[in-house]
């Protein structure tokens, strides 16, 4: 049998081709079987759908057979026929089989039954084996090559920014430390604090948080640059929409301004929606069914307003709204839900942070579109973004998607030295820590603009999951570092 090469199953449904000799290999999903014949539904990863095996026990060893149980990793060979049943177009009749793997059913926790999401996060290592988490898993690699796709094709160049660094790109502050020295015997300044200066790095190092800063440095030099690699929030948070370790899209592009921004964001989020669509048909259409099954006893009221393939025709079909922050908290102030006190963050006035009810009400309730916000109060904005002539708000964009509030974040830069340094003073951001990045304030400073996209955001976006660890293969979270 080692000899012949292995069909994936997602080419021999997509052929149909009936009357050729296949091998095929994979886990085994469920078996049934009677007097006559044993039914196996054997998955290879390939696709979401199973290819139906049917075994003679008068010529497959009842022995073979009786080791066949979900979970079981075997190898089949045999000839491709018509499908006596529903739901595919051929089956595979076994000439003979191997087993390559067992699972004990006494053992193997995924036994064809409904399992909680709480519970397939405890075997991470195995979930991907259901068809939930091979379909989400699937789709996320879909996105993954779209998303380079679609900057290659506009000629922009992939940089690989430092995962560790000396810098805090948000000033925020959480972040994980990096250090190889001896944490049982930590050397000591004679002032007491920690000696860097022995460390590795002899300095302070930690994980990015985001490659920003130096996509700025890399656009400024070849004009439209993308990162997208890893990043880490060491924030106590344990959130359905937080994670400790996380994947970022972050475009840098010199010469754009705000509306340039604007545009390619919208773009971007609208090309890699269509991509899923077209690519991922099969595996969408099961994440959909899914919500409407998990949704169909809820109360009217606690359903969402639009289902998941609803809700991404909805951004590919509308051209995204564009409203100012000021213009939006007049709308949300004057909206029946703050009137009547039912956000639980009222708005009160201007320089509020706006909140994931406030954005979803934009989108879902007011605009019925995708929204675009822009220029926010500079107080609750980074350090880095390009000031408005009011002196009051920043050339800022949030995108907002239903169902998810802000998907995207991002501006337009502040390129002038003397308003940055300024910023930074006004905010206690050292420029001395900085001085690389002023640098290019002082050699050829020029306009220019960037966002950011959390990937797996994005991914709860287009597979319709509600929690952020169950778009990531093995999410990271507050005193969860398994596998």
């Amino acid at each position: 049998m080692s000899t012949e090469k292995r069909t994936k199953i997602l080419d021999i449904l997509q052929s149909g081709e009936v009357g050729s000799s296949a091998l095929v290999k994979g886990w085994i999903r469920t078996k049934r079987q009677n007097k006559n014949v044993a039914f196996i539904a054997l998955n290879d990863g390939s696709t979401l759908n199973n290819l139906q095996l049917v075994a003679d026990p008068n010529e497959i060893e009842e022995s073979l057979l009786r080791r066949c149980t979900t979970g079981a990793s075997i190898a089949a060979r045999g000839e491709l026929v018509a499908s006596q049943g529903s739901g595919q177009k051929v089956e595979l009749i076994v000439k003979s089989l191997e087993i390559l793997g067992e699972a004990d059913p006494e053992k193997y926790p995924l036994q064809p039954k409904k399992h909680s999401m709480e519970f397939l996060r405890e075997i991470a290592h195995l979930r991907p084996r259901t068809n939930t988490f091979g379909a989400v898993f699937r789709v996320r690699h879909a996105m993954i090559y779209a998303v380079h796709k679609f900057f290659n094709d506009k000629g922009f160049y992939n940089i690989h920014t430092p995962i560790i660094t000396a810098s805090d790109a948000e000033g925020a502050g959480e972040t994980f430390k990096v250090t190889t020295l001896d944490l049982n015997n930590v050397p000591k300044t004679e002032e007491g604090k920690v000696d860097h200066e022995q460390d590795f790095f002899e300095r302070e190092t930690n994980l990015t948080v985001s490659g920003q800063l130096e996509g700025e440095l890399a656009a400024m030099a070849l004009g439209n640059i993308y990162t997208f690699g890893p990043t880490f929030r060491a924030e106590n948070s344990n959130t359905t929409r937080h994670l400790a370790e996380f994947w970022m899209i972050e475009p840098e592009m010199a010469f754009y301004d705000l509306d340039d921004n604007a545009d390619l964001a919208e773009e971007m989020l609208q090309y890699l929606v269509q991509y899923a669509l077209d690519n991922c048909a099969d595996d969408l259409k099961f994440l959909h069914d899914r919500e409407v099954e998990e949704n169909k006893n809820k109360k009217e009221a606690d359903r969402p307003d639009m289902y998941l393939m609803d809700r991404l025709k909805f951004v590919v079909d509308n051209a995204f709204e564009r409203v100012t922050y000021t213009e939006a908290i007049d709308i949300l102030r004057n909206s029946k839900p703050n009137k009547k006190k039912k956000f639980n963050y009222l708005i009160e006035g201007w320089g509020a942070d706006l909140q994931s009810e406030h954005e979803r009400y934009l989108v879902e309730k007011h605009f019925k579109k995708p929204v675009i916000l822009t220029d926010y109060p500079k107080d609750i904005k980074a350090f880095y973004m390009r000031q408005n002539d009011d002196d009051k708000t920043v050339a800022a964009m949030d995108i907002l998607f239903p169902g998810i509030g802000e998907i995207v974040g991002g501006a337009q830069r502040e390129e002038r030295m003397d308003k940055l340094t300024t910023r930074m003073e006004e905010m206690g951001i050292p420029s001395e820590e900085l001085w690389w990045y002023l640098d290019t304030r002082r050699f050829g400073s020029a306009p220019h603009s960037g966002f950011g996209l959390g990937f797996e955001r994005m991914i709860l976006f287009v597979t319709g999951m509600t929690n952020i660890r169950d778009v990531i293969p093995f999410p990271r979270t507050p005193g969860n570092a398994e596998f």
